[in-house]
């Protein structure tokens, strides 16, 4: 498991490198452009540490599915060139099979597992949902990418239900139905 974990992480590498590269590209320092963005992160990362490898398992799918949902939503508004790099740093590791395989597994094993780890990603999307109303709010330059991307801020409601939707799905994946 920790060799698959350290394959996914070089990969994670590559992501990063291409969108540093991207934001270099335009102008922009990335450490400059993340820094309104780090105390939500981590007061997100914070309020959801696992107390277990299944937990951090979860969190790492239900927390990757989570942000991938928001990038691609952003992705959809921003130029051509910009939308390609976003969506190839969100191509999958392979954390997503092995996430699943891990915590079925785990669940087969001992059913009374599924409860608490259902329950821990109801936690884990509550926590996000409430950490991108925080960025939101604070950042009135992503409200309004969002508003000219989709026409009205009540857009922001149905990305929302979107976003729900997704980890619903991906909570049935991992055999976590709510």
């Amino acid at each position: 498991g920790r060799a698959a974990l350290a394959g996914m992480a070089a990969q994670e590498i590559v992501h990063y490198r291409v969108l540093t590269d991207r934001l270099g590209s335009l102008g922009v320092d990335p450490e400059l452009a993340m820094a309104p963005f780090v105390a939500a992160l981590d007061r997100f990362h914070a309020r959801t540490e696992p107390s277990s490898w299944l937990e951090g398992l979860v969190k790492a799918f239900v927390g990757d599915g989570l942000a991938a949902d928001f990038y691609r939503e952003v992705a959809e508004f921003v130029d051509p060139a910009t939308r390609q790099v976003i969506q190839f740093a969100l191509a999958d590791t392979g954390g997503a099979v092995f996430a699943v395989r891990e915590v079925r597994a785990a669940v087969a094993a001992n059913p009374a597992l599924a409860g608490r780890l259902a329950l821990w990603g109801r936690r884990l999307v509550g926590e996000a949902l409430s950490q991108t109303q925080h960025v939101l709010a604070e950042r009135d330059a992503l409200t309004e990418l969002f508003v000219q991307g989709t026409g009205d801020l009540a857009a922001v409601g149905a990305f929302v239900t979107r976003i729900t939707d997704r980890h619903t799905r991906r909570m049935a994946e991992l055999g976590l139905n709510d």
